[in-house]
C-alpha cells in the first residue's frame, strides 16, 4: 500500500546488516556507565532512598474528606451487594428446594419413587 501511495519515491534496498549491526556494519556496542556498576552497595542504597524520597514529594495525595468519602461510599457498596447476593442465595435456594419437593410428589403420585 504505501508504495502506490507515492509511485515517484524510490524504494528503499533491504537491510545487509545483521540485527544488532550499525549502518556501516560494525558491531552496535551499548554504551554503559561504567560508574554505575562499580558503585557501592551503600551508594546505591542512599541513591535509591533518596530518589524515593524526591519521588514521595511529588505524590498528589488525597484530603482527609476525599479519604473518609471513598471509604463510606465503599462500606455501602460492600454491604449492598453483600444483602443482594444473600437475597440471591436464599430465593435460588428455596427455589432449588420447592423443585425438588414437586419432583418428589410427581414421582411418588405416579409410582416412579
Amino acid at each position: 500500500m504505501a508504495e502506490t501511495d507515492h509511485p515517484d519515491t524510490p524504494i528503499a534496498p533491504p537491510r545487509t546488516a545483521r540485527f544488532g549491526e550499525g549502518p556501516e556494519g560494525k558491531v552496535a556496542r551499548r554504551e554503559r556507565g561504567h560508574t554505575a556498576a562499580r558503585k557501592r552497595i551503600d551508594e546505591r542504597l542512599f541513591e535509591f532512598l533518596h530518589d524515593v524520597r524526591a519521588e514521595m514529594k511529588r505524590v498528589s495525595w488525597p484530603t482527609l474528606k476525599h479519604v473518609q468519602n471513598t471509604t463510606i461510599i465503599t462500606l455501602i457498596a460492600v454491604i449492598f451487594f453483600a444483602v443482594y447476593l444473600f437475597a440471591v442465595d436464599q430465593a435460588l435456594s428455596r427455589l432449588i428446594l420447592g423443585l425438588d419437593w414437586a419432583i418428589e410428589k410427581l414421582a411418588r403420585l405416579l409410582g416412579l419413587a
